[in-house]
């Protein structure tokens, strides 16, 4: 093994202790263990500018296939379109959040059914995964927790069976599209799959495992939530949707601007519009409609997931670029002998037991590469090992409270208005949960595309 193989090895495994650690801001452990990749590795070791530039890839923005793609292409280094892509839909959400809108989804939901605890449990986890098709799952839970809270408070009933089946399916919808969960966009970007890619293939397993998901959840959870149900509800009371309605022209506007976004990335396929270009129109057109609150926008932008995002593709691009992703791939090849249902279950369990204890993005980045190698290897499709792949770190995630993003903000709002979720409480219902669905999804892959 060479020097530049040991250092991308320790760059990259103390990179994620400190990321599990959580005692340093992750982005500035991404970012540094960047700085660390391009100087020792790519700089001391390997002495080659070529492999920086490379991992930079800064000349991506230079390429017509970079925003108008015919053929699809493989990125390398920096996926900046996954980092332009987020920074749209941010920006997207931060106009519809100003102007009221989850709010208003959430108080007319209730309101249609009612405001009845069991319709609205059952109707509030459909809604988790439906918006988290589309809307990063942060965001979903972020706002859904909050109404939650609000409306037990409200109708006296317990808001934490409703907040972790909502944290579930937020986890479980975004495994349905390719802009639902950063992984997802990671792995598209990557091997230049379409909306409907991820529609036609994750989407249906995620369509039956939500089913099914409801199902159990409505039995696990029934006994705590059934208590107020039979309550009459003073609806007069209750807060009316349309006070969520900040701005009239605002709420209209970014309405339509989230409908353009759906069309598009449903599209895309079609127009060969890249998913930067689609991010960039979608945030533009978001600060112009903004017109002086503009720049409050952009000052509320997660920067430091994008940072995150940066560091984390060139750490990536460190081991991609020694070799070391081709012997994780060959290792894997050894040990399934060959035998491809044994290769897809392993990288779709791995993968959900790692996203469990790490973040998903990180593994879903370093995991891209290695399926390419094993495909190209092993002439195993690569878009069953990308569906399993894809499955495996939206999903894995949720079986514990730091698996995902979306799992620590729910948990959070919960603890912040006076409802803290043990860990022991959040795996009960949620790890059995995780599993029935990893369950589902294997034996849906391997009876469609083995």
């Amino acid at each position: 093994m060479t020097a530049a193989q040991i250092f991308a090895i320790v760059i990259f495994v103390g990179m994620f202790i400190m990321i599990v650690l959580d005692k340093i801001e992750r982005h500035i452990v991404t970012l540094g263990s960047g700085v660390l990749t391009l100087v020792v590795v790519f700089g001391i070791c390997m002495r080659s500018g070529g492999a920086i530039w490379d991992t930079i890839a800064l000349k991506s923005f230079a390429t017509r296939d970079f925003w108008y793609q015919v053929a699809e292409t493989e990125s390398k280094g920096i996926n900046w379109a996954t980092i332009i892509f987020i920074a749209g839909m941010m920006v997207m959400v931060e106009g519809m959040a100003k102007a009221g809108f989850f709010r208003w989804l959430c108080m007319k939901i209730a309101y249609l059914v009612k405001c009845r605890t069991i319709p609205v449990f059952i109707t509030f986890t459909i809604m988790s995964a439906v918006l988290a098709m589309f809307i990063d799952s942060i965001t979903v839970i972020m706002f859904l927790a909050a109404v939650t809270v609000e409306l037990a408070q409200l109708l006296k009933f317990n808001p934490v069976p409703m907040i972790l089946a909502e944290i579930f399916c937020a986890n479980l919808g975004g495994s349905a599209t390719m802009c639902g969960d950063p992984p997802n966009i990671i792995i598209g970007t990557s091997l230049g799959y379409s909306f409907a890619d991820f529609l036609m293939n994750t989407g249906l397993i995620a369509g039956v495992s939500l089913i099914i998901s409801v199902v159990f959840f409505y039995f696990a959870f029934r006994k705590e939530m059934v208590s107020a149900n039979g309550a009459a509800v003073d609806m007069s009371k209750l807060p009316k949707p349309s006070e969520a309605i900040t701005n009239k022209k605002d709420f209209v506007l970014s309405t339509i601007i989230f409908i353009c976004a759906v069309v598009l990335l449903v599209t895309h396929s079609i127009t060969h519009l890249t998913v930067a270009t689609i991010g960039l129109f979608i945030a533009a057109v978001t600060l112009i409609v903004s017109g002086k609150d503009a720049l409050k926008l952009l000052k509320k932008l997660d920067y430091k997931t994008l940072i995150f995002f940066i560091g984390l593709f060139i750490v990536v691009g460190g081991l991609e670029e020694t070799g070391i992703l081709e012997i994780i791939a060959k290792f894997i090849e050894n040990i399934s002998g060959g035998n491809v249902m044994l290769m897809v279950a392993i990288i779709l369990w791995v993968s959900a037991v790692a996203s469990a204890f790490v973040d998903n993005i990180p593994f879903a980045a370093t995991m891209v590469p290695v399926i390419q190698s094993l495909s190209s290897t092993s002439g195993v499709d690569l878009k069953t090992l990308s569906w399993a792949l894809a499955i495996g770190t939206d999903i894995g995630g949720s079986a514990t409270p730091i698996g995902a993003s979306a799992n620590v903000v729910g948990t959070s709002v919960a603890a912040k208005n006076g409802y803290p979720i043990s860990w022991g409480r959040y795996c009960k219902k949620l790890a059995p949960a995780t599993v029935i669905v990893l369950a589902i999804s294997t034996v849906y892959i391997f009876v469609r595309y083995m």
